[in-house]
């Protein structure tokens, strides 16, 4: 899957020239959490999100009322982060994962040609694992412990093949106890999986969920 087919395009911009109480003010009016800024060629040099601009906003216990219309005047180059990580529309969404993980960041703006295109947010990548793994639609989940050799998966459709159930996602991740073996992950769109867990089981795979009781494995 790629970037472009789950990032927003209309996207709320500020100019680092502008105040901190317009920013204030477009957070709350969007429900949004970040905001990208750019310059007069929409190319993005900085980033600022709900938490720098509640910093920088004076404290409810501040008592000097002047001095606080005087902090939401500063402009959002002084609170805003800079330089920018970003991503490319054509970029796969796996991929990019990595980046929300490894930099401990909540959302990405999205560039072409140096431009801004998009964005996309840690909700926006929830939503896509929601998507990815098929928990969005009513289906039945079963786990294997299977040899890691080539041609396993193949060998593993063909017996749920039989049943002529849909396939709604396929997991592959390590065994980590034993690197010979990897796990499969399967949802089928069925509420009874009994047959095809007794269909794998006559086969020699270990199903390990559903563990159902009066199964021989």
């Amino acid at each position: 899957m790629l970037v472009e087919q789950i990032m927003k395009t209309q996207v709320i911009t500020c100019k680092p020239t502008e105040t901190i109480e317009s920013a204030l003010r477009l957070l709350n009016e969007h429900h949004i959490r970040h905001i990208p800024i750019v310059d007069d060629s929409n190319q993005v040099i900085g980033i600022v999100s709900d938490r720098d601009v509640r910093d920088a906003s004076p404290s409810i216990f501040h008592v000097h009322q002047d001095n606080d219309e005087n902090e939401l005047q500063n402009e959002l180059r002084s609170i805003m982060s800079t330089p920018v990580t970003t991503i490319h529309p054509l970029d796969f969404v796996e991929e990019i994962a990595s980046i929300f993980y490894e930099q401990e960041i909540a959302c990405l703006p999205v560039t072409k040609a140096n431009k801004l295109v998009g964005i996309v947010t840690e909700k926006d990548m929830l939503y896509t694992l929601i998507q990815l793994t098929g928990v969005n639609v009513q289906s039945s989940q079963i786990e294997l412990k299977v040899i890691n050799k080539p041609g396993i998966l193949p060998e593993v459709t063909a017996v749920l093949g039989r049943r002529k159930v849909n396939i709604t996602s396929v997991l592959i991740y390590p065994y980590e106890p034993d690197q010979r073996y990897k796990i499969l992950v399967f949802r089928l769109q069925t509420m009874n999986p009994m047959p095809i867990i007794e269909d794998l089981n006559s086969e020699g795979y270990e199903v390990l969920w559903p563990n159902m009781p009066g199964i021989e494995k």
